[in-house]
């Protein structure tokens, strides 16, 4: 079977794929064709659609905080660019991070950068969390922060959905429904993709953007990707009394709650975090022994708290620094990453799709300098510490 020739391959459809696929189309300088291949077309088990769909500029790396900034703008406007039923339902409730006295230097050292790189944030003593949030225990606490604006939750459903639609329409990308088997090199190049069907495509530039997958898909080239799916479980609970003004609060123990419907989505990491593959069983000890005790010392009317739904998805999770790898292998100059955002990649998408499209364009990053995410880093054992990872 002949291979069908294209410019661009791009393995995974969810949030990462369709936002560059998207950027590609839209770039005036890029007039070639794409392929999407994605092997859940349900998106029943992407991360992007199991994720808890969130945006924050609260970051300690200014390169983080550039794409959610730039992100934010991009969800804000989608009406504008896709149409009125695209809006996706952002509601603006901001971040609350919280920090004990061993905390308080970091958080202080975080928001320091936040301010240099224009995040709305709001430094608040103990005191001054008490007259805010009068519902929250103090007892352990010394300071907080708080995105006064460009903070909150929207539909990640709705996002992907008008992106995939809006692909749809673009006559120079197919979307394929299949899974990656391997891939054919010659010169240091990847020449092409191979399917599980039997369908090759051939393609000047490959991108990985295979979400919890990505290292699984790299080993198949002998690249040390180290991505791995990670599961995290997302608790819906309701409770009798109300929380108002409750902000997206990440908490000290570790835990993140926020308002989600007529009741609070929360979760929080495992103690013993393995990789996932393909787990998808919802960890209710989790959520009795660990979580609930936190959060009802947090905001004691969670005591009566009472769950009534859940469900687990996966982090594509970069076990070496939890940072994104973005960029051209060093080798393989064709192959490409948009990987290992280790919970922040739905915020990230757009940002990174604009930057990857820039890169397939014209071989280096305009908008945003990214360079800080390549690959080149795990060589050299370079990690890049980014204190507000959740």
């Amino acid at each position: 079977m002949a291979a069908e020739p294209y410019d661009v391959v791009i393995i995974g459809g969810a949030i990462m794929g369709a936002s560059i696929g998207w950027f590609l189309t839209q770039n005036p300088d890029f007039d070639g064709t794409i392929a999407i291949v994605e092997r859940d077309s349900t998106f029943q088990y992407a991360s992007t659609t199991l994720s808890a769909a969130s945006i924050r500029q609260q970051f300690s790396t200014p390169e983080n905080i550039a794409l959610s900034r730039f992100g934010l703008s991009f969800l804000k406007g989608m009406p504008d660019h896709f149409g009125p039923d695209a809006d996706i339902g952002l509601v603006a409730g901001g971040y609350l991070i919280l920090a004990s006295e061993d905390g308080e230097n970091t958080l202080r050292s975080n928001y320091a950068v936040q301010q240099q790189n224009g995040a709305d944030i709001l430094w608040l003593s103990a005191n001054e969390l008490g007259q805010k949030f009068p519902w929250l225990n103090l007892d352990d606490l010394c300071a907080g922060t708080l995105g006064q604006t460009g903070e909150g939750w929207f539909d990640a459903h709705l996002l992907l959905s008008t992106l995939r639609k809006a692909l749809k329409s673009q006559p120079s990308v197919t979307l394929i429904d299949g899974e990656v088997d391997g891939f054919k090199q010659a010169n240091n190049r990847v020449t092409d993709v191979t399917l599980t069907d039997g369908q090759t495509l051939s393609a000047g530039h490959i991108v990985n953007a295979a979400g919890p997958q990505a290292g699984r898909l790299c080993q198949t080239l002998g690249i040390d990707l180290p991505v791995e799916p990670r599961k995290r479980c997302v608790f819906y609970q309701e409770c009798p009394d109300t929380v108002p003004g409750l902000p997206l609060l990440c908490d000290p123990s570790g835990f993140y709650v926020r308002p989600e419907g007529k009741g609070f989505i929360c979760g929080m990491p495992p103690a013993h975090d393995p990789a996932a593959d393909h787990d998808f069983t919802v960890d209710y000890p989790l959520f009795e022994t660990e979580l609930w005790p936190r959060l009802a010392h947090r905001i004691p009317t969670f005591e009566r708290l009472r769950q009534t739904g859940a469900w687990a998805g996966h982090y594509d999770y970069n076990a070496f620094d939890q940072n994104a790898v973005l960029g051209s292998h060093p080798e393989l100059q064709n192959f490409m990453f948009a990987n290992g955002f280790s919970g922040h990649g739905l915020q990230h998408g757009p940002g990174v799709g604009r930057a990857l499209a820039e890169l397939i364009v014209y071989g280096h990053y305009q908008s945003i300098d990214l360079s800080l995410f390549a690959f080149d880093r795990l060589l050299e054992n370079r990690p890049v510490i980014e204190q507000n990872v959740i």
